[in-house]
């Protein structure tokens, strides 16, 4: 009732009773926004926030970023906040390390996380060790953020995913999200953390739109890092994935759900520290795991969740073994086909259940 004046009612003959029964308005209670826009959003206000966070990397400030995630933010914070470097990951990267131990917050950019192989001295050796080899005295708070995984069509040296490859070190802690709520909360709380932390994104996920509860859009939300979301209740099998690998998930449950499966969907959301917690309590409950990834299978996400369960009290539960779906043990070849070959599809995951439940289509209807 708070939008309809009360001049409108009385000329209106509306009794006040009448009006406080029948025109009871709500707020709106989401909002459709993009993967891109929620990461400006949480840059914006945590830039607004603490003059001491700063954005650095390659075209952050003239041209916006190279995939416009920092859009606006050179005309509102000025060149001394959104600091554009040269071509060189290595130097960038050092800067940025050494203004987070002199009391700075920098947000590091890598245009992809293929270009930190440049960096990846600062990245683990002075960022990742040196809170541990100060003996606490010198915190390194800062964000390495930029695409990181497969896109499309950029070959070998372009499309790898690095959530392994850094989640191995301790020192750091390992984002990697999948929605727009993702991305906003999480990034905001990256950046307030006191230690480093690597922000993986994906540019496939830019462009995508999701709704957004109004409640995760406020400036004093955020998501703890070490978390996992279920994005989906069930009841016969736990699927576990992070960053784009959630979709797969959430489209194969819905085709299993046509069959009478019930999976239960987790997003990782962080993948160290990872939420353990979550895996094993849902895999306690369905009695099977499958895993879900883009990367490559040896050493992977889903290799460590299989060593998290066998090591814990869910192995005892498990009515088959966990089964791993993964991006091909192969570099990313350049040609559309093979590509889209080497990379998990919705087909993959669903056979993987088939294969764990030990059914066939036919005969999975009606399952309790």
């Amino acid at each position: 009732m708070a939008n309809i004046s009360r001049k409108f009612l009385l000329q209106a003959n509306i009794p006040l009773a009448l009006a406080r029964r029948c025109f009871a308005v709500s707020a709106a209670r989401s909002q459709k926004i993009t993967v891109r826009s929620a990461l400006t959003r949480a840059l914006n206000e945590e830039l607004a926030r603490d003059e001491k966070v700063i954005l650095l990397g390659e075209e952050v400030a003239n041209y916006d970023g190279a995939y416009k995630v920092s859009q606006g933010l050179l005309e509102k914070y000025t060149e001394k906040r959104i600091i554009d470097t040269p071509i060189t990951e290595m130097g960038f990267a050092g800067i940025a390390v050494g203004a987070a131990m002199h009391g700075l917050r920098p947000i590091c950019e890598f245009m992809t996380f293929n270009f930190s192989m440049q960096a990846i001295d600062q990245v683990i050796n002075s960022a990742a060790k040196t809170y541990y080899m100060s003996a606490g005295s010198v915190k390194v708070p800062i964000v390495f953020r930029g695409p990181n995984g497969a896109a499309a069509g950029v070959a070998a040296q372009h499309s790898q995913c690095f959530a392994a490859w850094y989640a191995h070190c301790p020192g750091l802690k390992v984002i990697s999200p999948y929605s727009a709520e993702d991305c906003k909360g999480l990034l905001k709380s990256a950046i307030r953390d006191d230690d480093p932390v690597i922000f993986l994104e994906n540019e496939l996920m830019y462009n995508v739109t999701f709704d957004t509860p109004d409640e995760c859009l406020k400036e004093d939300y955020l998501i703890p890092i070490g978390k996992g979301k279920i994005e989906r209740e069930g009841n016969h099998i736990t699927l576990v994935a992070h960053s784009k690998a959630v979709s797969l998930c959430l489209d194969a449950a819905e085709e299993l759900k046509e069959i009478g499966i019930e999976a239960e969907v987790i997003n990782l959301r962080t993948i160290r520290p990872m939420d353990s917690e979550m895996i094993i309590k849902s895999v306690k409950k369905t009695n099977h795991l499958v895993t879900v990834e883009q990367g490559w299978p040896q050493f992977g996400v889903g290799a460590e969740i299989c060593a998290k369960i066998s090591e814990s009290e869910a192995f005892d539960y498990l009515d088959a073994p966990v089964v791993r779906v993964t991006g091909a043990d192969v570099p990313m070849p350049y040609a559309k086909s093979l590509e889209e070959a080497a990379l998990p599809r919705v087909m993959n995951v669903v056979n993987s259940v088939k294969k764990t439940l030990n059914i066939e289509q036919s005969s999975a209807a009606g399952r309790n």
